[in-house]
C-alpha cells in the first residue's frame, strides 16, 4: 500500500496551512501565465505528496476519476461531429438565416446557434467550429468582427449551461453531487432551467448594449475562408470548359461494361481522367458501370456533347447550349469537390524529390489514387503535354478524402491548404453524417435518460465514432484537448486535501462567520464573489475544483440543500467575461476580433451581473434551500 511522506511531528493546522499555500502559489503561477498551465496543474499533486499532506494513490486518483473519461470522450464526440461535416452544415445555416445584415438576426441567430451547438459539444469546440464562419458572416454583412466575435464567445458561455455536456464544470458539479448526497445527480437537460434564461438574457444584453460596449475594429489576423474553396480552384485552373462531367443514363449503352474497355477511338480528342459513383467517391477502372455514375473527360465540348448524345449520357458541367436536355449547367467543381472527394493544391518545395520528373494534367499519383488536373508555373498553365516539375510550381490534385489526406503529408510537396481543415468547414454533412448523428442522439438519449453512467455513454459514443470511420485512432487523439484532461485530473487532489485536511471545512466556517447571519442568498452571494473573481485569472475548471469543497461544507454546517449550492458555483464559475485569459474560447476571438485587453470588462460586467442574478435569485426558485 501507497504510504505518505512522514507526517511526524505535524499538527493537523500545518496541513491546512500548506495546502493554503500550494494553492497561492498555484494561483500566482496561473495569473503569471509564465510556465504552461499543465506544468502548475501538474505541481500542485507533486507538492502534495512530496509535503505528505496526500499518499501516492491519492495524488494519481484524479486521472482514474470517471468524470476524467467523460470529458475526453466528449472531445471525441465533437471531433466526429467536425469530421462528419456537421458543423460546417450548422455554419452554413447560420449565414443563410442571419446573413441579411438586420443587426438583431445576426445576433440572435449567432448566440441561439453557437449556444445549442456548444451543449452538445462543449465551448471550445462550438467557438473554434463556428469562428471562421462567424468572421465570414461579418464581411458579407459589412459588420466589424469585433461586434460578432465577443458575443460568439459569451454566447457559448451562457450555452454551456443547457446540459451536462456543455462544460467541464457540469460534470464536475455534478459528480460533486453525488458524492455529497450519496448518489443523487442532476439530469442531463436539468441544467437547462438556468440555460435558458442565460441564453435569452445574454441576446437581449448584447443586442441592447453590444454595439455601444464593443469596439468597432476588425482583427489584422483572420482565418481562412474556405465556403467558396471549390468554385475559387476552378476559376484559377479554369477547370470549367477542360473537364466535364458525363452521367450514365438508364438506356446508355455503357452500363456493364467496364471503362478500361471503353473505346475512344472516334473521339481521339478525348480523355477520361475520372471515374465517379453515384455518390461521387472515385471508382477503378475495373468496376462496372451503372446507372448514375459518372465520367470525368477532358476535352473539347463538341467532342464532348457528341460523345454525350452517342452514348446516352447526361451533360454536366457544360456551359448552357442549344441542347438544353443534356446542358444541365452544374459546375464540373461539384464533381471533384462533394462528400466523397475534394480537391488541393500543391506546391513543390525547394530540394523536393520530385523536382526534375515529369508530371502532365490527367496523370495519376498515389499509387492511383489521385489525379493531377493542372499544371502551373510562375502562376500561368504550362503548355499541353509532360513538363518537368521544378521548384514553385503548382499543381491542382484531386482524389478521396482519405487519399488526400494520407498522400500530401508527403514532405515532397506543400500543401497550401489543408483538405482536412478545408473538408471540415466547406463540406456539410459528409458521408459520415448520418451516423454522427445517430451517435450523437444515442449518448444524449444515454445520458438525458439515465440510462447508464456518464463515463459510459461518453466511451460507447467514442468508440461509435472510431468504428464507424469517423475519426481514426490517431486522430481520435489528436481531437481531445489534453492540457483539458491534465488539468481536471491534476487539479482533483487538490480538492481532496482541502477535505481531509479541513482546508475546506475552515475556510466554510469563516465564510458561514462572515454571511450565515444573512442566510442562504448571502452565501450564494459571497460563493460567486470568490468564483467569479478567482475564474478571471485562472481556469474555471481549476475555480471549481476549487471552490466545489467550500460551498458543499458552508451548505451542509448552515443545515442548506447542497443542490442549489452547487448548481449556483456551476453557473458562477462559467461567469468568465472580465478578462481575455479567463478561458480559451476568450483568448480564441481576440485576434480576430482586434480586441484589447480593456475590451472585455465592459460588456463582461453587465454578462457577469445577469449571471449573479441567476446564481444568486433564479436558482434557488428552481432548486429550494
Amino acid at each position: 500500500m501507497a504510504q505518505r511522506a512522514s507526517t511526524a511531528g505535524r499538527s493537523p493546522l500545518s496541513d491546512i496551512t500548506i495546502v493554503f499555500l500550494i494553492i497561492i502559489c498555484a494561483v500566482i503561477l496561473f495569473i503569471q501565465n509564465k510556465l504552461p498551465v499543465v506544468i502548475v496543474a501538474m505541481a500542485v499533486p507533486f507538492a502534495l505528496y512530496m509535503t505528505g499532506v496526500l499518499s501516492l494513490q491519492e495524488v494519481f486518483a484524479g486521472f482514474g476519476d470517471p468524470v476524467i473519461i467523460f470529458i475526453a470522450t466528449l472531445f471525441i464526440v465533437s471531433g466526429g461531429l467536425e469530421a462528419a461535416g456537421i458543423t460546417a452544415w450548422v455554419g452554413q445555416k447560420l449565414i443563410q438565416w442571419s446573413g441579411t445584415g438586420n443587426r438583431f438576426r445576426l445576433i440572435s441567430f449567432t448566440i441561439l446557434i453557437v449556444a445549442a451547438l456548444t451543449a452538445m459539444i462543449s465551448v471550445n469546440g462550438a467557438v473554434a467550429a463556428l469562428l471562421p464562419v462567424v468572421v465570414v458572416m461579418a464581411i458579407r454583412t459589412g459588420t466589424k468582427t469585433s461586434q460578432l466575435l465577443m458575443p460568439l464567445a459569451f454566447g457559448a458561455h451562457c450555452g454551456s449551461m443547457l446540459t451536462m455536456s456543455g462544460t467541464n464544470i457540469s460534470v464536475i458539479v455534478n459528480d460533486a453531487l453525488a458524492d455529497a448526497t450519496g448518489g443523487q445527480t442532476f439530469s442531463y437537460f436539468e441544467f437547462a432551467w438556468v440555460g435558458v434564461p442565460m441564453v435569452l438574457g445574454g441576446i437581449a444584453i448584447i443586442y441592447l448594449f453590444g454595439e455601444k460596449l464593443l469596439p468597432h475594429t476588425q482583427g489584422p489576423s483572420l482565418p481562412g475562408d474556405f465556403s467558396r474553396h471549390a468554385s475559387t480552384l476552378s476559376e484559377q485552373y479554369l477547370l470549367d470548359g477542360r473537364f466535364f462531367r458525363l452521367k450514365l443514363r438508364e438506356e446508355s449503352p455503357l452500363i456493364g461494361t467496364h471503362a478500361r474497355t471503353l473505346d475512344l477511338g472516334g473521339y481521339p480528342s478525348l480523355r477520361i481522367v475520372r471515374l465517379k459513383d453515384a455518390d461521387g467517391a472515385p471508382m477503378t477502372e475495373d468496376q462496372p458501370l451503372l446507372p448514375g455514375q459518372s465520367l470525368i473527360v477532358a476535352g473539347p465540348a463538341e467532342a464532348i456533347a457528341a460523345l454525350a448524345t452517342d452514348k446516352g449520357l447526361a451533360l454536366i458541367g457544360a456551359a448552357k447550349t442549344e441542347d438544353e436536355e443534356i446542358a444541365e449547367g452544374t459546375p464540373i467543381s461539384e464533381a471533384f469537390f462533394n462528400r466523397a472527394s475534394g480537391l488541393a493544391e500543391v506546391i513543390i518545395p525547394p530540394r523536393s524529390r520530385l523536382a526534375g520528373t515529369m508530371a502532365f494534367p490527367g496523370m495519376t499519383a498515389g499509387d492511383g489514387e489521385l489525379v493531377v488536373l493542372a499544371h502551373h508555373r510562375g502562376g500561368e498553365a504550362l503548355p499541353p503535354g509532360a513538363h518537368k516539375l521544378a521548384a514553385g510550381d503548382t499543381m491542382l490534385v484531386q482524389g478521396s478524402w482519405a487519399a488526400l489526406d494520407s498522400h500530401l503529408a508527403d514532405p515532397a510537396v506543400l500543401v497550401v491548404d489543408s483538405p482536412a481543415v478545408v473538408r471540415k468547414q466547406a463540406v456539410p454533412m459528409g458521408l459520415g453524417a448520418k451516423a454522427a448523428i445517430i451517435i450523437l442522439l444515442a449518448m444524449v438519449a444515454m445520458l438525458a435518460f439515465n440510462l447508464v453512467q456518464p463515463a459510459i455513454a461518453g466511451l460507447i459514443a467514442a468508440t461509435a465514432v472510431i468504428l464507424t470511420g469517423l475519426l481514426k485512432v490517431e486522430e481520435a487523439y489528436r481531437a481531445i484537448n489534453w492540457t483539458t484532461v491534465i488539468l481536471v485530473g491534476a487539479m482533483m487532489p487538490l480538492s481532496t486535501a482541502m477535505f481531509q485536511t479541513g482546508a475546506a471545512q475552515l475556510l466554510a466556517d469563516k465564510l458561514i462567520l462572515l454571511l450565515g447571519d444573512a442566510g442562504p442568498t448571502a452565501l450564494l452571494a459571497g460563493l460567486f464573489v470568490i468564483s467569479a473573481i478567482l475564474g478571471q485569472v485562472i481556469s474555471n475548471t481549476a475555480t471549481a475544483l476549487i471552490v466545489i469543497p467550500i460551498a458543499v461544507l458552508a451548505a451542509k454546517s448552515m443545515g442548506l440543500n447542497v443542490t442549489p449550492v452547487l448548481m449556483s458555483v456551476n453557473v458562477a464559475c462559467a461567469a468568465a467575461f472580465l478578462t481575455p485569459i479567463a478561458t480559451p474560447v476568450n483568448l480564441m476571438v481576440m485576434g480576430p476580433g482586434g480586441y484589447k485587453f480593456t475590451d472585455y470588462w465592459k460588456l463582461g460586467s453587465v454578462m457577469m451581473l445577469m449571471f449573479f442574478i441567476v446564481s444568486v435569485f433564479w436558482v434557488p426558485v428552481v432548486w429550494p434551500f
